[in-house]
């Protein structure tokens, strides 16, 4: 037998929140959460996040040396030296960057069981009479199918954030080092997705939460007993047809949203080739330098994204934190009710 006291890393850690969480409330805020189940764990992913984003913009400026050697001959020395040095940064990047993600795997998973376990000790403990009711075996499932997305988030809450906000500062901040007039064109190219993007997200969370909203209610109107077979029929034929217009509209605005991005990335990749190319006939700049930057743009369109799906998914789970923590209260009152 394998001793208890040397498990392996991935075997699952000590529970000690879930009844916590069970009996003595839960935290009122989706951060809160967050916090109160990983707050050690998110300081370290965090600091790898850091990692990353810095080992993310080392490599622009070599190959901006690297093209400049080649163009200008360099030495066959300095070459080979500047393309070990490459690929041993990238080897590091995708080496920290494997170690962050299964780590915020990890702190997913420790989330998810938190809140299961949390909730079957709840459920445990309330009287068997109350456990058969049709609308609490309802939210029994919900509750017990909430927690994955939930979790998932909390893996990723701290250090995507600061991953995508770091590699977009970093990125900006070594184009106007090298080049301030180029990074201001860079800049002013990019800056309409600073105003569009925000307002249609913000149009696509109100839709999303809308429909999670109604699917609550669907979910509910399906196994719920009722006198009236056609008029709960109709109920959820509107339900479903008022579904169906939600997700449309978040179809047109979330794809709405990815062409003008990337209308405007391939807008910006032009007038930096324009302006970058006039620079270096005038020999204002080195070929190294508009290619550093048009790879530039490349390394901000990614976390740009994705840093619009964070917050979406921040929108959606805090959500369903909250029809999560609202249930897990209405249980909570019944095992008083009951005990009382």
């Amino acid at each position: 037998m394998t001793d208890p006291r040397h498990k392996d890393w991935w075997a699952p850690p000590v529970d000690d929140l879930s009844r916590s969480l069970a009996f003595g409330g839960m935290p009122r805020s989706l951060l809160a959460f967050v916090l109160r189940v990983s707050a050690f764990s998110q300081f370290w992913i965090a600091l790898l996040a850091i990692g990353v984003f810095v080992l993310n913009t080392v490599p622009l400026e070599l190959q901006r040396r690297l093209l400049n050697a080649m163009v200008v001959g360099g030495s066959i020395e300095l070459i080979v030296g500047l393309a070990l040095a490459y690929a041993g940064v990238v080897l590091s990047e995708g080496l920290v960057k494997l170690l962050m993600n299964v780590y915020r795997g990890w702190v997913g998973e420790k989330a998810v069981r938190a809140l299961r376990l949390s909730t079957s000790a709840l459920v445990d403990s309330l009287p068997h009479v109350h456990k058969e009711a049709g609308v609490q075996g309802v939210e029994i499932s919900l509750i017990l199918a909430e927690p994955e997305p939930i979790g998932a988030f909390v893996g990723i809450s701290v250090s995507e954030l600061v991953l995508q906000v770091g590699i977009l500062l970093s990125v900006f901040g070594y184009m106007f080092y090298i080049q301030p007039l180029l990074a201001l064109v860079s800049l002013a190219v990019f800056s309409p997705q600073f105003v569009f993007v925000p307002l249609m997200q913000r149009a696509i969370n109100r839709r999303v939460q809308a429909r999670i909203a109604i699917l609550r209610e669907a979910s509910v109107g399906v196994l719920m007993n009722s006198t009236h077979e056609t008029e709960k029929a109709l109920k959820q034929e509107m339900r479903f047809a008022e579904i169906f217009q939600l997700n449309l509209g978040i179809f047109k605005l979330k794809y709405s949203m990815k062409f003008f991005m990337n209308l405007t990335q391939n807008f910006g990749k032009v007038i930096i080739l324009a302006v970058g190319g006039w620079y270096v006939i005038n020999g204002e700049t080195e070929v190294g330098t508009v290619v550093a930057f048009v790879s530039g743009l490349n390394n901000i369109t990614d976390p740009w994204g994705d840093l619009v799906n964070w917050f979406q998914d921040m929108m959606v789970n805090n959500a369903k934190y909250q029809i999560f923590v609202a249930a897990m209260e209405r249980f909570a009152s019944r095992a008083t009710a009951a005990a009382a």
